[in-house]
């Protein structure tokens, strides 16, 4: 359990002899969603995963979920292990993570992975707004049978929507484009192809275009593999393509950029 602020985030350190990578996860999501990444990329690595504020079985709550919290606590983290310099690979609202956190620390980042997120779009509106808030009050009432699990939050559904939503105010172009268009480390998008239950048309497709005007300004940022799967399934079918990435990514660290 490491502290930090005014809660402790449960960490597993497989303390491998290699490159540490830390994982950054979805929004609501747990470390375990990493296994089969861990497992394909081997013990050569040193795998670091663990459970944002509320979530999983031991982490405890908090009074700040906000974005920032969750920078905050990529930097508690690799501090209680010891780890200057570490890749990270997140997925969903962690690629956000991801990509905020080498942005803002070039000379402690090896590199980035973001398997299917931080795409600069502006998708949050008055409307969607309503309808997340409407979502979770309507999830509310069984959410609370799930948390002994690990498998929801122990956030209120009010402090659920505010986090997403604020997701949308980060995801704007004007937002989340200066922070990719800044970023001098290597980093390699893994992108889905296929579309989630909820989605509206190509509306999925159209926010992953957003990543070609990405590449075209900034080299350092590419498109290392796009896959069949859908933004739910990823991590678990795509395993391989993002173990690749996170190899390729390694390899440009030790290529002396």
């Amino acid at each position: 359990m490491v502290p930090v602020d005014d809660t402790a985030l449960a960490v597993t350190d497989t303390d491998g002899p290699g490159i540490p990578v830390v994982y950054l996860n979805g929004q609501f999501a747990t470390q375990g969603y990493w296994r089969r990444v861990v497992a394909e990329l081997g013990t050569g690595w040193r795998h670091i995963t663990y459970d944002e504020r509320a979530r999983g079985k031991k982490s405890k709550r908090s009074a700040d979920y906000s974005f920032e919290a969750a920078i905050r606590d990529v930097d508690a983290v690799l501090a209680a292990r010891g780890v200057d310099r570490a890749l990270v690979v997140g997925w969903s609202y962690g690629a956000f993570v991801g990509a905020h956190w080498a942005g803002r620390n070039p000379e402690r980042a090896l590199g980035a992975v973001l398997v299917d997120g931080a795409f600069p779009y502006d998708w949050l509106d008055e409307a969607m707004e309503q309808r997340i808030r409407k979502l979770f009050r309507r999830m509310s009432w069984f959410l609370p049978l799930l948390r002994p699990t690990g498998l929801a939050p122990r956030m209120t559904a009010e402090q659920q929507a505010n986090s997403n939503i604020e997701l949308g105010r980060l995801s704007r172009e004007r937002e989340l484009g200066p922070v990719l268009d800044n970023i001098t480390v290597p980093v390699r998008y893994v992108v889905a192809s296929g579309t989630s239950f909820g989605s509206r048309g190509d509306e999925q497709e159209r926010i992953r275009t957003s990543l070609d005007a990405v590449t075209v300004r900034n080299p350092n940022i590419q498109i290392g593999a796009k896959v069949a799967s859908n933004h739910g399934a990823i991590l678990r079918k795509e395993f391989p393509a993002i173990a690749a990435a996170v190899r390729e990514v390694a390899a440009l660290d030790r290529g002396g950029r």
